[in-house]
């Protein structure tokens, strides 16, 4: 793997792990329209230096998240213990700490024991253009949900008062609700399916406003990407890590800053703003792969 290569994948991995159009997905495609071969092949090897590479990568976004929900993450983390010490939750901060230890549960679970044989069957140009279309379609169809009475009834029995847009007080989510946006991101475990996008449309789902959906979506994604980040990094300190260490530095340091940037922008643009931009973007990237490799 060259520097370039890993400059253009960390700026890849780092806009696309947050923006709802699956990094995972574009980390196939990508090398592929590119022409890079031995990148390609590498994605679906059982053990490949490039999976050793991502390690970094997820490393980096997840830290670039924490950085960015720096305070959020404070008060969530004393609230957890707090609950631990008095065994009840009384404040947003003690309940969000919960919500969100649920809502990681299913995906880590499942995530352990399946990510590895997902990736190496599915992490393929053709199946990664046709979850990558699929995604797109799932996004389309979150906008339409929302609509449905019965989502607007959650968002008015618990109105938010701050954000523009209409939806639900994130502080009044339940725990099976959190269970369900959840679990909703076990499906990013195909190459394609975003994990951020299948978070915010189950957000949605639930009442909750574009914003606040993005915001849980990140800091449900958060603890997911670090620890799978750690639980590989023997790969990169191994023998898959030899030859790539150096581009490995080089493709973090991108994708972190790629990360920040990202979240930074996204949180602002869902003030106002819909997934109907990057459902378009993906159906449209996404049927343009499948004839390009299909």
């Amino acid at each position: 793997m060259s520097y370039l290569q890993a400059i253009v994948i960390g700026l890849f991995q780092g806009v696309t792990e947050l923006f709802p159009i699956s990094s995972l997905g574009h980390s196939v495609l990508i090398p592929e329209w590119l022409g890079w071969d031995n990148i390609v092949t590498a994605q679906s090897a059982s053990e490949s230096f490039y999976l050793a590479f991502l390690v970094a990568l997820h490393v980096a976004t997840a830290i670039a998240l924490l950085v960015f929900f720096r305070a959020e993450w404070k008060r969530i983390i004393v609230g957890f213990f707090q609950t631990l010490r008095n065994r009840r939750i009384e404040t947003a901060d003690q309940r969000m700490a919960w919500l969100l230890i649920i809502g990681t549960i299913p995906v880590g679970v499942v995530g352990l024991l399946f990510e590895h044989s997902l990736r190496t069957v599915f992490a393929k140009p053709t199946a990664a253009a046709i979850f990558l279309t699929i995604n797109g379609l799932m996004l389309f169809a979150g906008e339409w949900y929302r609509r449905r009475a019965s989502v607007r009834a959650l968002a008015d029995a618990h109105p938010q008062r701050v954000n523009p847009e209409p939806g639900r007080d994130l502080d009044s989510l339940g725990f099976g609700d959190a269970a369900i946006v959840g679990s909703s991101q076990i499906a990013a475990l195909f190459a394609g399916i975003s994990r951020s996008g299948i978070a915010m449309v189950g957000g949605l789902a639930r009442g909750l406003d574009h914003e606040d959906a993005a915001r849980f979506s990140f800091l449900l994604a958060t603890p997911i990407i670090l620890a799978a980040g750690l639980y590989k990094i023997p790969d990169l300190l191994g023998p898959n890590g030899d030859g790539v260490r150096g581009q490995a530095i080089v493709g973090a340091i991108v994708a972190g800053l790629a990360s920040y940037v990202a979240v930074r922008f996204l949180i602002r643009f869902f003030e106002t703003r819909t997934l109907t931009p990057f459902a378009i973007y993906c159906v449209v990237f996404g049927v343009l792969s499948l004839i390009r490799f299909g």
